[in-house]
């Protein structure tokens, strides 16, 4: 990181800020009954963790045959909304990390593969919507999501900052990070990854995190005494900020 570059913390939202993935994953494996296909729950994690709709619905054209109907995202909002209502947790520490950021004047901003509509509705029901503001940003702003940079790169460019470090629990999202030059951190800290944190951590290693963490407080560790620099592992600074795979 240049001397006195700006440095942002960029979150995944679901199974980072929010202890949202072990719902949405159970939800997705009921759908995915109803079109025949059954899988086990360290199936569900390998094939949708860091899923897009549309590789959803490639999968299940590639298990049938056919696309599922135009419904078929609907029918999926109002089941997870409705469990989202009685179930959705922020992570635990996520308050106390935020605080701590604030604190430090450290920037943040979220850059989540899902759609703005399912983060409207978790920032709400969850109240991190003030936390945030203007400061989230969807897979639906740009053509290519994870495991593609533009994601990142497009929060980045907004942010107006110079390094980054993203916070992630999906190895496409990891991917992502690399890709766009940004150092990650992998989360494991999410009920979804209850039974397999170490394996999906020594993925995350694999494809390109400095380091994982169980604790989301211990991203704390990684930030220096100087609000802008990292104290173990060095930011890096955000390359090649095109506008190339922006929706304008």
């Amino acid at each position: 990181m240049t001397a006195g570059g700006r440095l942002a913390i960029i979150f995944d939202f679901d199974g980072v800020l929010v202890n949202s993935e072990v719902i949405a994953i159970a939800e997705l494996q009921d759908i995915l009954r109803d079109f025949g296909i059954d899988s086990d729950w360290d199936e569900m994690i390998r094939n949708f963790l860091g899923a897009s709709f549309d590789d959803i619905e490639a999968y299940i054209h590639r298990k049938t045959g056919s696309y599922p109907g135009n419904a078929f995202r609907e029918t999926w909002y109002a089941r997870l909304f409705d469990h989202y209502a009685e179930e959705l947790t922020v992570m635990p520490g996520a308050i106390e990390l935020l605080d701590r950021l604030d604190d430090r004047g450290v920037t943040y901003c979220i850059a989540s593969g899902g759609s703005y509509r399912r983060l409207k509705f978790a920032l709400d029901l969850t109240g991190l919507g003030h936390r945030f503001g203007e400061r989230v940003f969807s897979r639906d702003s740009v053509v290519r999501g994870k495991p593609a940079p533009d994601l990142f790169l497009f929060a980045a460019e907004h942010m107006d900052i110079d390094a980054g470090i993203v916070v992630e629990d999906a190895v496409p999202g990891v991917r992502a990070a690399v890709a766009a030059g940004i150092d990650a951190i992998g989360f494991v800290g999410g009920d979804h990854l209850a039974s397999g944190r170490e394996e999906h951590g020594k993925q995350l290693r694999e494809a390109g995190a400095r380091a994982v963490v169980t604790d989301i407080r211990d991203l704390l560790k990684f930030i220096g005494p100087g609000d802008t620099t990292m104290a173990r592992a060095e930011a890096l600074p955000i390359a090649n900020r095109s506008r190339r795979g922006i929706k304008v």
